[in-house]
């Protein structure tokens, strides 16, 4: 008996992720012009696990005019609440009453491919002798992640963000459960998993060698994009009109048109109803929404522009994140360069150009430095110089 239900968490904010999380959860974040969820669902899909239990919290109406039902998806969908978000365990609890014998629980906030679950032994649990298994990725930074402890195939423990490197082996927060882990479950799911193993139950290691790629920090974000549109393939449903160079793998919408003398340089994907140029230059690892436009002679490259966004002539974006229906007027600079960032706490070494967040509006030459960060809905005057951090509804006269 195979697997035919999927549990998937997608309740939490990703505080750390701000200002991108301040309207929508972490899990609807796009990369590549798709919701890290939906990396998810399809990864699942593929498997023959059709139905899935979503857990939704916060901002839980974005996730449900998403994905609906799931019929769009080849999917069956229902929902269940987590009020309160007390933990992977808690959240896992509120799905007791409509699991199955044997399910799995996979995070929603990591892109995962079908292969990532099907080249473990996670899919060939079978029966009473396999119990519980957890899916385990050998990372080169385990500092951030539960790092787990194997012994002859079986989890010894499970460490939460050691501050020493005692394994290469990271929790990747996917299980194949028995319906009994709700007899130990906890706040935590890794707690539960310890109390487990304390009282002698086996949990199974299974390694993937999959993708498993998660955003911790805004500019991880970047760093999926230019992942996962190394897999995108080239499909060109656009105008392309003369002069237009296109080089390498490159992903054009329907409606869009990439106007005269433009040079597109893959891996990009374009969105549907999109202007681009002329004399636009996108280069690779770029990623554009739907319904967005970018002027004449303004070069982008290694970014993330989601739906909507406009970008005027003559602008010049590196290594930068634009959140939906956000709008720079021409002449706009976001340099990129090595900067120290601090995110709750954390000080962290980026290379980084500008994060924006939802509906801002930037006008006439204006120079963002390496690391600003423009919360949402601001208001910032021509003829700027930006850096720090902009709290939501800023407005720089």
């Amino acid at each position: 008996m195979g697997f035919k239900q999927a549990v998937v968490l997608a309740a939490g904010e990703g505080e750390r992720l701000r200002p991108f999380t301040a309207s929508k959860p972490k899990v609807m974040i796009r990369v590549a012009n798709k919701p890290i969820l939906q990396y998810v669902v399809e990864a699942l899909e593929r498997n023959g696990i059709r139905r899935i239990l979503f857990v939704v919290g916060y901002k839980k109406e974005k996730i449900m005019d998403y994905f609906g039902d799931g019929k769009d998806f080849g999917v069956e969908i229902d929902y269940v609440f987590q009020k309160h978000l007390l933990g992977t365990g808690d959240a896992v609890k509120q799905a007791e009453n409509k699991t199955d014998d044997r399910f799995l629980v996979l995070s929603g906030d990591n892109v995962i491919q079908a292969d990532t679950i099907s080249d473990s032994e996670l899919l060939a649990m079978n029966g009473e002798e396999d119990g519980n298994a957890i899916l385990i990725k050998a990372h080169k930074d385990v500092s951030k992640y539960g790092v787990v402890i194997v012994k002859n195939g079986m989890v010894e423990d499970i460490i939460e963000k050691p501050g020493e490197e005692i394994s290469k082996l990271v929790n990747t927060g996917i299980y194949a459960f028995k319906k009994e882990i709700f007899e130990f479950m906890e706040a935590e799911l890794t707690s539960a998993l310890r109390s487990m193993i304390r009282q002698g139950e086996r949990i199974k290691a299974c390694e993937t060698y999959g993708a498993w790629l998660d955003a911790v920090y805004p500019w991880d974000i970047l760093r999926l994009n230019e992942i996962v549109l190394k897999e995108n393939p080239a499909k060109v449903e656009g105008k392309i009109e003369r002069g237009v160079t296109i080089d390498g793998k490159v992903s054009i919408g329907k409606n869009s048109v990439i106007r005269a003398n433009s040079y597109v340089k893959g891996p990009v994907i374009i969105g549907e109803n999109c202007e681009i140029g002329p004399n636009a230059c996108i280069f690779s690892s770029t990623s554009i929404g739907n319904d967005a436009a970018i002027g004449a002679f303004t070069e982008i490259r290694d970014s993330v522009l989601m739906n909507g966004v406009k970008i005027g002539s003559f602008s010049s974006i590196q290594d930068s994140i634009f959140d939906t229906g956000s709008f720079a007027e021409g002449g706009f600079i976001a340099r990129s360069e090595e900067t120290e960032i601090e995110i709750g706490g954390e000080h962290r070494l980026v290379k980084i150009g500008a994060m924006v967040g939802e509906h801002c509006e930037i006008g006439n030459t204006v120079i963002a430095h390496s690391g600003t960060i423009i919360g949402n809905r601001c208001r910032i005057k021509s003829m700027k110089e930006l850096s720090g951090k902009m709290p939501d509804g800023s407005r720089v006269v």
